[in-house]
């Protein structure tokens, strides 16, 4: 039996919890009817589809016919914001957004602008927070979207939503959120928050990967994003992913069940690993300190490299990341950090560590503890360390 492995990375994904597969079992090899079909295989098919959506829509104060099924958040960024430009392109060209949005936001606006809309990228303060005045400041008479996400993936700040949804609202101004981080571990409530669209995807709460959902409020004008069939009443083409959107519904009814212990269970984690890892010397916690997703820490580790410290980490049996999953590969430094004003070789020496259903004290103590000397032993090797900090721990 090979060393145990310790997963500190579930904001890039989730593992499927059991009574999710489960669910979704019998509709592979058993029921596998087209829900489109005429006969009772694959009208009960329909049936079990028209459960899930109750159960997303549930999760988030929406109605069911509100609800379109995915392949995931990406699909459901791109269609919120491709849909609601093009079909509202003859009130304006003009949508806000953030600096800090998801690449799956942030290249469908640039795609976007390569067709003549204009896109303002609002700043953010030193938190990864947004301003709701800003939002209203930059609103102009041809504004058709502003878009937002609700916590951000790298950071976890969660943004304040309700005010910028009402803003939007009152300026009878589509409003989108990208929820992908947050469904499922905070609650969220579409009609109080004045949120219009709403993106979600199941493998960030213990569903399947390639399943999403996007919100849409009724009335709301937007084009379809896939062409072809009838299915998703006429909005969404393609055979339904009947196991997978089984799997979504189940898992955003178990996350909601389970949100109120866990999310205090997640919160105790993640404040003693903030806690012990800012006794280190020279170490910054990234993102608001109390408005926050419960599971995330990211913290920056002067004067060494975050890749450096994720490949100490792996040998040590630890799973961690430097921010986005979308996009590890990349060597230039976070836009999210340097959105926030934190220069470009500082943002370099950041990580991100999320705790899950399966993390426990003693995982988070081991990590306390291994990160502690991978940090001392990387400082004692970089030729930026100041020499009061060489041999620290």
């Amino acid at each position: 039996m090979g060393k145990k492995i310790i997963y500190m990375d579930h904001a890039a994904t989730t593992y499927t919890a059991k009574e999710v597969v489960e669910a979704m079992l019998p509709y592979f090899s058993e029921q596998f009817g087209n829900p489109s079909s005429v006969y009772s295989i694959g009208q009960s098919n329909k049936s079990v589809i028209d459960l899930a959506r109750k159960q997303v829509a549930s999760a988030i104060n929406a109605q069911p016919d509100e609800i379109f099924f995915t392949n995931g958040g990406t699909e459901s960024d791109n269609w919120a914001l491709k849909g609601v430009a093009f079909a509202n392109e003859r009130k304006g060209k003009h949508i806000i957004t953030t600096a800090i949005e998801h690449h799956a936001i942030l290249h469908s606006c640039e795609w976007l602008a390569s067709r003549g809309f204009e896109i303002t990228y609002l700043p953010v303060d030193k938190y990864g927070m947004v301003s709701p005045e800003a939002v209203e400041k930059a609103i102009r008479p041809d504004t058709i979207l502003i878009s937002v996400m609700y916590a951000n993936n790298e950071v976890g700040t969660i943004q304040p939503i309700a005010e910028i949804g009402k803003i939007a609202r009152d300026h009878g101004i589509y409003f989108h959120t990208d929820a992908v981080q947050a469904v499922g571990h905070v609650p969220i409530d579409v009609v109080a928050e004045n949120i219009d669209l709403l993106s979600l995807s199941g493998h960030k709460f213990y569903g399947p990967k390639g399943t999403g959902a996007l919100y849409i409020r009724k009335g709301t004008r937007i084009q379809n994003f896939i062409h072809g069939g009838a299915q998703e009443k006429k909005r969404r083409a393609g055979t339904e992913n009947v196991p997978g959107i089984v799997g979504l519904g189940a898992a955003v009814e178990r996350a909601i069940k389970m949100m109120p212990v866990e999310t205090k269970r997640l919160a105790s984690l993640s404040d003693e690993l903030t806690r012990e890892l800012l006794k280190i010397p020279a170490t910054h916690l990234n993102g608001h300190p109390t408005k926050r997703l419960p599971n995330n820490t990211n913290i920056i580790f002067e004067y060494i490299e975050g890749e450096s410290i994720l490949l100490f980490l792996n040998m040590k049996g630890i799973c961690a990341s430097t921010g986005s999953a979308c996009n590890s590969a990349s060597l230039e430094p976070s836009h999210v950090l340097t959105a926030m004003g934190i220069s470009h070789e500082i943002a370099h020496g950041s990580i991100r560590l999320t705790v899950g259903e399966r993390t426990t004290e003693d995982d988070v103590k081991y990590v306390i503890t291994a990160l502690t000397e991978t940090v001392a032993k990387l400082r004692a090797m970089s030729p930026l360390t100041p020499k009061e900090l060489r041999n620290v721990q």
